[in-house]
């Protein structure tokens, strides 16, 4: 395709009045030129910038159990990987980590664990949101990652005081969301996308995200799923580029699928950027975060995924000693980014690129407040 048409798509993409055709989608994502890559970016970035600014939003992310009742095929803490130390933190560790983050002043975290439903389990969810809602005074933004619920329990927790709920569909086409998990009651497609508009309709900020980059996974499947997030109105989008995990079944046909592990970094990182370009460009004022995933690619990943079009960044604040046994993928950074060495860095690289970063608020999704008008 002519340069003048890249050209000319993206100031399309960047006009308010017009939307990117499902073709022109797939051109953007079948991108491989250096400097049409860097067009891309660019734009995307415009795009944020006039709808988010250069703003930054930090999410502490406390990681407070990988016990998990499901079986995914991708993923290192799957219920049947035997190697895994588990875990689960106390009330007074979790609480300890979220008074930490709000002494810090990130102004919101994420409690994030492995995927369970018992009642138990609700419970000692609802006594951490509302305990962390009392030690901050109301002041800390509450973003649950905890898989799929009934609606009575995201009723609960919304009212316990979160406010926004991160589900990943993993894949929005069923035959390929199929392909990466058992074939069972406990991993419905049907099931998991419903859990979306349950979420939605307790008055959640909503979020999901894919996994980029998956053996059989087509450019039009991810096209696929940037439609979705558009057709059901989505608030945030959390993903990234798929990191193999040697303990599951997923990780001999990365192998085999792709060459050396240079090559296979640079094509990942490649495929989770341009996924948030191409979400900026077509989904405007939604949170896209830039993901830890990228930095397990390239140092500076995060960095990359901020000028990309991200806007959040989710620094890890789970006691240190645990961290290793929370490995969705394997290689994964961050095992210190709650000392001050850390944060100052990461803080300077912030302002490196030219970007702010937002202490003290909340920095909800603008998309969220249009929907919900």
């Amino acid at each position: 395709m002519p340069q003048l048409t890249l050209n000319n798509m993206l100031k399309k993409a960047c006009d308010n009045s017009e939307t990117l055709t499902r073709n022109e989608l797939k051109f953007l994502l079948e991108l491989e030129n250096e400097n049409d890559l860097q067009q891309l970016y660019c734009a995307a970035y415009s795009v944020k910038e006039k709808y988010i600014g250069k703003r930054v939003f930090l999410r502490g992310l406390i990681e407070f159990s990988n016990i998990c009742t499901k079986d995914c095929y991708y993923c290192g803490i799957r219920k049947s990987n035997s190697k895994v130390d588990r875990f689960q933190l106390s009330m007074d560790e979790i609480i300890s980590e979220a008074r930490w983050t709000y002494e810090q002043n990130y102004g919101s975290l994420v409690l994030q664990s492995g995927e369970r439903s018992d009642a138990s389990f609700i419970d000692f969810v609802e006594e951490a949101v509302t305990k962390i809602k009392e030690l901050s005074k109301g002041e800390l933004g509450i973003t649950l990652a905890l898989g799929e619920q009934t609606k009575e329990t995201y009723q609960r927790w919304r009212k316990a005081g979160a406010h926004r709920y991160l589900l990943r569909i993993e894949s929005s086409t069923k035959n390929v969301y199929e392909t990466i998990h058992p074939n069972d009651e406990l991993h419905s497609f049907e099931q998991r996308a419903n859990a979306l508009k349950l979420i939605q309709e307790c008055g959640f900020q909503t979020g999901t995200g894919v996994l980029i980059g998956f053996p059989n996974q087509t450019i039009d499947n991810l096209v696929d799923d940037v439609l979705f997030f558009k057709n059901i109105d989505i608030d945030m989008i959390g993903m990234g580029p798929y990191i193999a995990h040697h303990q599951t079944p997923m990780a001999l046909a990365m192998d085999e699928m792709m060459g050396t592990f240079d090559e296979y970094k640079e094509h990942q990182l490649k495929l989770g950027l341009k996924m948030i370009a191409v979400c900026r460009l077509f989904l405007k004022d939604i949170n896209i975060a830039s993901t830890t995933a990228l930095q397990a690619l390239a140092p500076n990943g995060r960095e990359l995924g901020l000028l990309a079009g991200g806007n959040v960044i989710m620094p890890n604040v789970t006691a240190t000693e645990v961290r290793p046994s929370y490995t969705l993928y394997e290689n994964k950074p961050g095992l210190d980014e709650n000392c001050q060495s850390s944060r100052q860095a990461l803080e300077n690289s912030i302002h490196n690129i030219g970007e702010e970063i937002c202490y003290g608020i909340w920095g909800d999704s603008a998309h969220f407040f249009e929907r919900t008008k």
